[in-house]
């Protein structure tokens, strides 16, 4: 139907149903997460296999029955790029996925959760193989729909649904603004597939139309990209949404969107480069400022890495805005860090708020002499993500700002050493409070987290620093795939062959 991985975690998701109803009258609720672990883990059995064939071939073309081939009919388009990012989406959603079955045994609707989870990485992977509009928008409003809900999954916290609702509206706007700019690209072109777009709109007359359709791109995309000004609904979803949710949130939704937006500049909107990379790099510099310099003000755990995560974000775009080889490779291996880091963090940040039921870094104080093993776990991750040597986010933040010295973006790149300088300021206050200081009375009768749930946070502290010492293979895989982005001319010449 689609392709072996993507079939795979569909048809599990469908499956979580039926498995649930089965357990409820076995009485066995742990058994979901065990079968959603199993699905994502014959995904990535499935996906080792296709990436052999990408290897192989370079693009990968999944067309539809006769006479709906591109350019008018809908298909996938698999490359390196697609294989890069699914991979991420499958790892990080096997490490929030086992996190989850101790972590959400009190909660009800386990069923629905484990469905909507499978749902969202299925949604992130077929945004990232489609190889038209139209495709991309059916696999983009299954991620949106089921991140909607997994906000919102404790609907008997007001907060859960008001950040749910305010993602909600803000998150349909920029799918509105998403369908007006397709339909526009439609009128000028006659297709939404997108190397006929490439090539259609490489030599357009239609100036006027294109730059208001790049706008309205841009704003679409950077709404899920949490893009400063339009990053408002994501401080409140990260906070609301349970710890494996924010992780998978912040670690690989929020990149995707900026990866999907970056990709179709590159792809269908060549011929407007020079506008849309200073448009980026603008927007990059007010997101990193705006995210830092909120994350100084938050006594909120989640918060804070909420809006840490807002200027990261203002990092990957200005990576994207060079457009180079370099500055590309950077900001995919800075996507890779980022959501191994930040994933730490929240799935960290969920186990302190689950054996003290509080976010509140004033209560959580001295929390580390309690919970050792998650605090210095926590510790690891917090140091990464303040771009110290020799952890992984180092070598990556690092590379973006070398890239914009080398496309002589010199004063986007030293504004962004001085966000990072700035992050360094809340990053190791927040060493402080949990390592340092005296514990308060709640951080003192917090417990050990369980065994399954340090398992995950003890991995993903370990790849922090396991990247760090080892960075070649993970730069050299990130490269790979920002070659296959900028390979616009066998992209397109994949479609025309394959027809």
């Amino acid at each position: 139907m689609f392709t072996p991985p993507l079939n795979a975690l569909l048809v599990f998701m469908v499956g979580t149903p039926a498995i649930g109803w089965v357990i409820h009258k076995k009485g066995y609720p742990k058994v979901q997460g065990i079968y959603a672990s199993a699905g994502l883990l014959v995904a990535a059995y499935f996906l080792y296999g296709l990436s052999r064939e990408v290897s192989e071939k370079g693009i990968v073309l999944i067309t539809g029955p006769l006479p709906f081939n591109p350019p008018l009919g809908a298909c996938l388009q698999i490359d390196v790029f697609s294989i890069f990012m699914t991979m991420l989406y499958i790892l990080i959603g096997l490490f929030t996925t086992v996190y989850s079955i101790k972590f959400m045994e009190r909660d009800s609707g386990l069923t629905e959760y484990y469905t909507l989870m499978l749902g969202m990485v299925a949604g992130m992977t077929g945004v990232v193989f489609a190889g038209d509009f139209f495709t991309l928008f059916v696999f983009w409003e299954l991620m949106c729909l089921t991140s909607y809900a997994l906000v919102a999954f404790r609907k008997q916290k007001w907060e859960s649904i008001e950040a749910g609702f305010k993602y909600l509206i803000m998150s349909a706007a920029g799918s509105a603004t998403i369908l007006l700019a397709m339909s526009f690209l439609y009128g000028m072109t006659g297709t939404l597939n997108f190397a006929a777009l490439a090539s259609r709109l490489a030599n357009t007359s239609s100036e006027g139309w294109l730059y208001i359709t790049l706008a309205l791109v841009i704003v679409g995309f950077g709404i899920k990209a949490a893009i400063v000004p339009f990053h408002t609904w994501l401080p409140d979803a990260h906070s609301a949404a349970p710890s494996p949710v924010s992780a998978m949130l912040s670690g690989v939704m929020v990149p995707t969107g900026a990866c999907v937006l970056i990709r179709i500049l590159l792809l269908v909107f060549s011929s407007a480069q020079p506008a849309w990379q200073m448009t980026l790099a603008i927007f990059a510099v007010f997101t990193m400022f705006g995210g830092n310099l909120m994350a100084l003000l938050q006594n909120d755990l989640k918060r804070l890495l909420a809006f840490s995560t807002i200027a990261h974000m203002g990092y990957i775009v200005f990576g994207f805005a060079i457009a180079s080889p370099e500055g590309l490779a950077a900001s995919l291996f800075h996507i890779v860090n980022h959501a191994v880091m930040k994933s730490l963090l929240f799935l960290c940040a969920g186990a302190f708020i689950r054996q003290t039921k509080t976010r509140d870094l004033r209560k959580l104080r001295g929390i580390g002499k309690t919970m050792p093993m998650t605090s210095a776990a926590f510790t690891i991750g917090t140091i990464a993500i303040a771009a110290f040597p020799p952890l992984n986010g180092f070598w990556s933040e690092m590379m973006i700002i070398t890239a914009g010295v080398r496309a002589e973006m010199i004063i986007f790149s030293a504004l962004m050493l001085a966000n990072m300088a700035l992050s360094v300021v809340y990053y190791f206050r927040l060493i402080r409070i949990i390592i340092l200081e005296r514990p308060t009375k709640v951080s003192k009768k917090a417990t050990k987290a369980p065994v399954s749930m340090l398992i995950p946070i003890l991995v993903l502290a370990f790849l922090c620093i396991f990247i760090g010492a080892y960075p070649v293979p993970y730069i050299d895989a990130s490269s790979k795939a920002a070659e296959a982005m900028l390979n616009i001319g066998a992209y397109i010449d994949a479609v025309l062959r394959g027809l």
